[in-house]
């Protein structure tokens, strides 16, 4: 299938709704598969001994991968098209997922972050194919509705993450199960065998990636049309992407406000496992993740109808106060409502990246393409999560959440400001 081949008739709706459903068996996995790293960080932190900096480092090889994996994507999908590319991405993160058996048995911490960095390029690469894909594959009228609609699987598959690595990773280690407020040394057989928690679930992972990628292989996906080719040379000649503000201040933007969610992610569990926060065991503390993550998919589903009525910009002014808020309370308080207060920025990190990327791309025109890599690109800021683990090892983890809550203020800034779709002269 090319890019360039004819769309079927936009009056067969019957073509894309099974097209649509199995797409959104990919926005699933790649939200489950990118948020059990919250599960999967804390495990691998006492098998392997690590500091804080040497645990985020683990999810900043992740959000590399974004970074290097970006154009090249691009460019496999134009010369081998956008339903081989998903395959071929499926088959990156199935064999990923597999490498993470031998760095088990290893155990090896270079072997994990070479794996994860194979998932993440495989998912990397469907991000690049599929949103695209969604945005033509049916009527351009409800083009957006179809995004929203996959973008509530991909919040699904990160809201059930952590009751999954929880019960399989954490629940399974001595680590994972240890008393909450008890600090466990484990011995050499003892880590040893919490490293083979994560064979299980990975084989698990792997097999799912392996049948979709087949089914995928196999399904008659409607064809793209002209619709994804990039708009012609002379019709974006004498255009320039940093003459629109709102995209020039929008790409820091994603890049800041994913060092935010993910290290909220990432640190949770660690966090509220603190004696004077929840003195849960990792494994209970999964559970309170699973709240997290599924208050940002009821926020999506509340910001999607609010901002029917309040304007975009004004929605996510008020997201990025009422987050900046709850990360200061979680930074100074103690017990459940600093307990709380971080599992309640879920609802007010909903709506940041779409909101953010919408407004990005907003008036480019012929740009809109160029614009839109560009904010993908920016998705490597998850990559600087690895910031907040320097701090929580100089000054303490709790102290480091004052970065998250600064980055909730650039936020701010774009929205009333930055956002504001004028042409800079």
């Amino acid at each position: 299938m090319t890019a360039g081949a004819a769309v079927p008739s936009a009056g067969a709706v019957g073509t894309y709704r099974p097209a649509l459903t199995l797409l959104a068996s990919l926005f699933f996995m790649w939200g489950f598969i990118t948020v059990i790293n919250g599960t999967l960080l804390p495990h691998l932190r006492s098998v392997f001994d690590l500091s804080y900096t040497q645990t985020t480092l683990i999810e900043s090889v992740w959000f590399i991968a974004y970074f290097f994996a970006s154009i090249p994507s691009a460019k496999l999908i134009e010369r081998v098209g956008y339903q081989r590319a998903m395959v071929i991405g499926l088959g990156m993160m199935a064999v990923g997922a597999l490498l993470m058996v031998p760095a088990a048995r290893i155990p090896s911490y270079g072997v994990t972050l070479f794996a994860l960095f194979v998932i993440a390029s495989g998912i990397t690469l469907l991000q690049v194919a599929a949103n695209p894909y969604v945005a033509v594959v049916g009527p351009p009228e409800t083009a957006s509705s179809r995004l929203n609609l996959v973008q509530a699987f991909n919040s699904a598959g990160a809201t059930l993450a952590p009751l999954f690595g929880g019960y399989l990773i954490l629940g399974r280690s001595t680590s994972g199960t240890a008393a909450a407020g008890t600090t466990t040394v484990l011995t050499q057989a003892e880590r040893l065998a919490d490293a083979q928690a994560v064979v299980l679930p990975y084989l698990i992972v792997a097999a799912v990636l392996a049948v979709l990628a087949i089914v995928i292989a196999r399904f008659p996906l409607p064809a793209m049309g002209a619709a994804t080719q990039r708009a012609a040379k002379q019709e974006r000649r004498g255009h320039s992407l940093w003459k629109h503000r709102n995209l020039v201040f929008g790409i820091p933007a994603i890049f800041i406000y994913l060092i935010a969610e993910i290290g909220v992610g990432n640190l949770f569990i660690n966090f509220v496992s603190q004696p004077n926060i929840g003195n849960l065991s990792h494994q209970q503390a999964s559970n309170y993740l699973f709240l997290l993550w599924g208050g940002m998919m009821i926020g999506r589903l509340v910001g999607a109808a609010a901002m029917q009525r309040i304007d975009a910009r004004h929605a996510l002014a008020i997201a990025s106060i009422g987050a900046a808020a709850v990360m200061l309370i979680a930074s100074v308080a103690t017990g459940h409502v600093a307990m709380w207060a971080l599992i309640s920025v879920g609802l007010f990190h909903s709506i940041m990246f779409p909101t953010i990327f919408t407004l990005g791309i907003r008036g480019l025109g012929p740009l809109t393409e160029e614009g839109s890599g560009l904010l993908i690109m920016a998705i490597a800021g998850g990559a600087l999560v690895v910031v907040q683990g320097w701090l929580a090892d100089h000054y303490g983890l709790q102290a480091s959440f004052l970065l998250t809550a600064a980055c909730e203020l650039y936020v701010l800034f774009y929205a009333l400001w930055g956002a504001k779709p004028v042409m800079a002269k």
